[in-house]
């Protein structure tokens, strides 16, 4: 017996297609639902803005934050603080997360790892310094390097405080080690570890009745969106020189990031959010069941998502809900194993990919149809149609299935004489009427992928018995995946969908009535552009409602308290600087470390 993994609900705040809970919906069957996933638009309210929060940098965003500012080359070896993914969105998680003690220590650890892997390779160096320093303590030199690297870590100038601070560390650490560059890591490790590096500030700034984010703000808000890391020289010195105050000078910047590389990686950072790639890093499948299954099958998934998502979205432009529909993805040669099409390049290392189609014979469609999808919404051991029913509804519909009732049973029965295959085996477990509603609403969705096993390969038999993938989304009948993904493509619900998902992407928060209006906006712009994701970003970004805080007075933060002396070096080279709590520096030395 096998547990029905799906009756554990992931959280999701959105309305519910049962949200009376389960024991109303026992006697739903699946021609009696109604459509409630269109979710036609409701009366608006005029739109006001979330409170202010600081947000912090996801792992990924710090990640591209270093190499971005500090060079391509280096690595993040130290671990830090996870991702939290609330309400279904690691943004959302980060508008909402503080640091544990043991995350401040990783952090900590993080940069001067990274602070010796610059200042320590003389390749490096030359890279981000611009002076030559004239001794061991040459302060000069150091105010130059923090001042330049400080504005592009915090991503404003630093107040004049701040940088007195950071170069008297940096001074101190370097008369007590002997050494310019190393006395420097302290400088940069503080940088690296404040909380002004390590959060955004989203607070704004009052003029006249309005909170409007502040013009730093705003081209940190603005990168971390569109690019999923910090602003660049260009756009720091557009918010510098107040450009993005004009409406057409914001629209150059936005076209201008939009156009760059980094948007793919900006783009890439909301689908693998929304579809839960990350997940794919933890799948395992039994190698007796499944020979294909290899270290590198995650990962070769996630990837054929990304970029079919991207060319779909940023190369054609063309409409998205093609994503559920194309027959054309990119392959590399394990994938196209599992797919049972040639991949065209012979003897291709594994991290090739190629743009292929899916097989005119099997009804494998968009992102429904990729290995990603069927083997992550599936059993170590079996397919699991409730899986993959939930995910429609509440991933691509954003409905909510409620949680079965407290102390049900949730096993689905072993295959017997009279229930070979699993659709006969889910139909005796609909038979208890506690279970009855929910799985009806999820499993007459996910029993049209039963031609797909839990690694994503076609198949047409089950125990014997010729596969019946039939099914219908609530009153709609669907003969295979290929018509179930047709039908999602135009139900209004999902285009729906993928805007309420991008503004929690953009924002950090759920929507709620007060935001409605401008959700309404955003929808409205999505479809009459046909449907072009490029597009919604583009609207969103330049959009009023993107550049206003709520009207909340917020105390500014502290400033950097001055710094304490450090011990005089002795003879094994060990220096003692004071800690800056703002700064974030510890003054650990080379031997204590």
């Amino acid at each position: 017996m096998f547990a029905l993994a799906a009756c554990s609900p992931r959280p999701m705040p959105d309305a519910s297609v049962a949200d009376a809970g389960p024991d109303a919906i026992d006697d739903v069957g699946p021609d009696a639902v109604s459509r409630p996933d269109a979710n036609p638009p409701r009366p608006t309210t005029a739109y006001v803005p979330n409170e202010p929060r600081l947000r912090r940098l996801t792992q990924r965003q710090y990640t591209n934050t270093v190499r971005d500012i500090l060079g391509e080359s280096l690595v993040v070896t130290r671990s830090l603080e996870p991702d939290v993914r609330a309400e279904g969105s690691t943004s959302i998680g980060g508008t909402n997360s503080t640091i544990s003690q043991r995350g401040t220590e990783q952090f900590q650890d993080s940069a001067y790892d990274i602070a010796q892997q610059v200042l320590r390779s003389a390749e490096r160096r030359a890279m981000v310094l611009s002076c030559t320093p004239a001794a061991v303590r040459d302060d000069a030199c150091a105010e130059s390097f923090l001042r330049a690297y400080g504005k592009r870590l915090w991503r404003r100038p630093l107040s004049d405080s701040e940088l007195a601070t950071l170069v008297t560390i940096s001074g101190r650490a370097a008369d007590a080690l002997t050494d310019f560059h190393r006395g420097l890591e302290f400088g940069l490790a503080g940088l690296l570890q404040a909380p002004e590096f390590l959060f955004r500030a989203e607070i704004g700034t009052m003029r006249g009745a309005e909170r409007r984010f502040e013009r730093f703000e705003l081209a940190s808000r603005l990168a971390y969106f569109l690019w999923n890391g910090p602003p660049d020289d260009a756009l720091l010195s557009a918010a510098e020189n107040n450009q993005l105050e004009d409406s057409a000078m914001l629209g150059a910047q936005i076209d201008r990031m939009l156009a760059s590389p980094k948007a793919r990686r900006g783009l890439e950072a909301f689908f693998t959010d929304w579809l839960r790639l990350d997940e794919l890093d933890f799948i395992s499948r039994d190698a007796t069941l499944y020979p294909a299954f290899g270290a590198d099958f995650g990962p070769s998934a996630r990837e054929e998502v990304l970029r079919t998502l991207d060319w779909i979205a940023l190369d054609r432009d063309a409409d998205f809900r093609d994503a559920l529909t194309t027959r054309e993805t990119f392959v590399n040669r394990r994938l196209a194993s599992i797919y049972g099409v040639t991949f065209p390049v012979r003897g291709a290392p594994v991290t090739q990919f190629e743009r292929v189609e899916f097989p005119a014979s099997q009804p494998r469609r968009g992102i429904l149809g990729m290995a990603a999808f069927l083997a992550l919404e599936a059993h170590p051991t079996s397919t699991s149609p409730t899986l993959r029913g939930k995910f429609v509804r509440e991933i691509l519909l954003c409905q909510t299935m409620p949680a079965p009732p407290v102390g049900v049973n949730t096993a689905v029965p072993e295959p017997s004489a009279t229930a070979r295959t699993l659709r006969d085996r889910l139909q005796v477990h609909q038979e208890v009427p506690s279970c009855r509603g929910c799985h009806l609403l999820m499993d007459n969705i996910g029993l049209g992928f039963e031609n797909f096993d839990a690694l994503g390969r076609y198949r047409t038999i089950e125990n014997g018995v010729l596969i019946d993938a039939s099914g219908t989304l609530d009153v709609l009948p669907f003969a295979n995946a290929a018509e179930l993904a047709n039908t999602l493509r135009d139900d209004p619900a999902f285009p729906r969908c993928m805007v309420n998902r991008l503004y929690r992407h953009a924002w950090g928060f759920h929507e709620e009535e007060p935001q409605r209006e401008e959700v309404e906006r955003l929808l409205t712009s999505f479809s009459t552009s046909g449907f072009k994701l490029k597009g919604l970003l583009r609207t969103i970004a330049i959009g009023e409602a993107f550049r206003r805080a709520s009207v909340i007075e917020i105390p500014p933060l502290p400033p950097l308290p001055d710094a304490g002396a450090p011990a005089d070096s002795s003879s094994d080279a060990r220096a003692d600087v004071t800690t800056d709590a703002s700064a974030g520096t510890d003054a650990t030395t080379e031997a204590d470390r």
